[in-house]
């Protein structure tokens, strides 16, 4: 099959090994320049790029970019990824929930308005992603899944911060940085919590 020679070293008879991140992250790549160049729907895209990240062997990989053109030639550094994403509101509202595509570092800020954002129906690209929430003089209020492992690594300043949640659950594991100075941060993975950060 023409597509194993442009995600693999491996042929066909190795459909039913084990993929790896690596396997993954080529099949991602792809996908991205297909976005990139119309081939694909942003909705085509995120479902793609969701069996492509929850995929166990080759063979669950193939499928996923057999219509789609040899990528072998073409520089890896010209091949957009799921590496970074940004979400911003300044002097506004912003709301971002449905199905979307984060990236592996997704930047959220707020600064003087408010940005509420749900990754519980986003594609997460890989079982571990980086979300750097800022927040300057505003608010910034996000839902993670509620199988997410959450590790807080950020800090605040004359602010309030409320991260919730802990190393339980099989999810990805979402590494949180970034800082509130004069702001107010909430991230959450329980339900309760969504709506009352407004309440305070």
């Amino acid at each position: 099959m023409r597509l194993v020679t442009s995600l693999t070293p491996y042929g066909d008879g190795d459909a039913g090994q084990r993929a790896s991140d690596a396997d993954r992250d080529r099949i991602a790549a792809v996908l991205g320049e297909a976005l990139a160049t119309g081939r694909l729907t942003s909705t085509e895209h995120a479902d793609r790029l969701d069996a492509a990240y929850s995929a166990v062997t080759i063979g669950d990989l193939i499928p996923l970019t057999h219509d789609l053109p040899d990528l072998s030639g073409t520089s890896q550094a010209s091949v957009p990824t799921a590496e970074r994403q940004e979400v911003a509101a300044v002097f506004s509202k912003v709301i971002r929930g449905g199905r979307w595509v984060a990236g592996r570092h997704t930047q959220l800020r707020s600064t003087f308005g408010a940005l509420i954002v749900d990754l519980r129906d986003a594609v997460l690209p890989g079982r571990e992603i980086t979300l750097e929430l800022n927040s300057f003089c505003g608010k910034l209020i996000v839902r993670v899944p509620e199988n997410a492992r959450i590790l807080d690594e950020g800090s605040a300043l004359f602010s309030k911060r409320h991260v919730s949640g802990g190393h339980e659950g099989d999810g990805p594991l979402i590494r949180v940085t970034g800082k509130a100075r004069f702001g107010k941060i909430i991230l959450s993975r329980v339900a309760a919590d969504w709506h009352s950060p407004w309440q305070g």
